[in-house]
């Protein structure tokens, strides 16, 4: 059994990422001292990861490892921010189980090491499994992306392909459990779409990531920026192999509802639109058009019909 302080200088303490990388004092103070580049502004978020809430609790612990950082990261993807420095809240049922925590933090460092993220301080303690994740990015003064800036007439638009998260998460609760399905891949090892919203910036007027569903995240812009919206649901992008696993309806279902697909849901002003998918294009990323803001209060386009995607306090969790 390892001391709290024994499983953070073996698992979770890093190398020293230096002065370059904006860190002053690392991991093993009671705080860590960063240097936030001048003229940055500095974006901060934090999401709580709860096993049999947020993730199976047989999930692979890399798996867990890499989504509990993604999850985070995704919010500074959507705020157009570059990823700089994360803190890391670890709460264990036990503190014995090597393999386990080394496939965790190789998972989590595995993509700190993919995004340029430096892991700078945390805490580990007992209890049920779950994972806090703080990060922190830069963004150049005034030009964060925020839910509030959509404007009539601008387009909407979406990264990637939608549905994955969903349909992941139910083949894993009809017992599949080939990790490399893509729509394993999709809901087990999501991609924060940090270079996408980085190009985007300058461009796009509005965005959030698409972490509780289209219809509720869409629900978030449109309400934080006074507007309405047309949608055009026969155009949403669906995740490879989803029609397959989920059958059409499903599928659409989906792709409306579904969690934990992590793509960037936009508003972007029409003039834009060509330069927006040519900059994503470098990214091998498509961007996908699926309605228009207006001025008309509400969601035209899809029926609504119960709550709109995910609700941490109404949900059913994962298994």
């Amino acid at each position: 059994m390892h001391s709290e302080f024994e499983l953070i200088t073996r698992f979770f303490t890093p190398d020293p990422p230096g002065a370059e990388a904006g860190v002053t004092l690392g991991v093993g103070d009671d705080c860590t001292l960063l240097a936030p580049t001048p003229g940055q502004r500095l974006a901060v978020s934090v999401d709580t990861s709860v096993a049999g809430i947020h993730f199976p609790v047989d999930a692979p612990a890399v798996a867990v490892g890499h989504r509990a950082l993604a999850v985070s990261l995704s919010d500074l993807a959507a705020m157009g921010a570059r990823a700089r420095w994360c803190l890391m809240s670890l709460t264990l049922p036990a503190a014995d189980d090597d393999a386990w925590l080394a496939d965790f933090a190789g998972g989590f460092h595995a993509l700190c090491d993919a995004t340029g993220t430096a892991l700078v301080g945390g805490d580990v303690t007992r209890g049920t499994l779950s994972i806090g994740v703080t990060v922190m990015g830069e963004v150049p003064a005034e030009q964060a992306l925020t839910r509030s800036g959509a404007r009539p007439g601008d387009l909407l638009a979406v990264t990637g392909a939608l549905g994955g998260g969903a349909g992941g998460l139910a083949l894993w609760r009809r017992g599949e459990r080939d990790t490399d399905h893509p729509l394993l891949r999709r809901y087990l090892h999501p991609l924060p779409r940090l270079e996408a919203g980085l190009a985007l910036g300058g461009l796009a007027s509005a965005a959030i990531d698409i972490s509780d569903g289209l219809l509720a995240d869409l629900g978030h812009v449109l309400e934080a920026s006074g507007v309405g919206a047309e949608l055009m649901p026969d155009t949403l992008p669906l995740a490879e192999g989803l029609v397959a696993a989920l059958g059409e309806e499903g599928a659409r279902q989906a792709g409306l509802h579904g969690g934990d697909d992590y793509e960037l849901l936009l508003g972007l002003p029409p003039e834009h639109l060509d330069e927006a998918r040519a900059r994503l294009s470098v990214l091998d990323l498509a961007l996908t058009v699926i309605g228009r803001v207006s001025d008309e209060p509400g969601l035209q386009g899809v029926t609504v019909t119960g709550e709109r995607g995910w609700q941490h306090f109404a949900g059913d969790g994962a298994p």
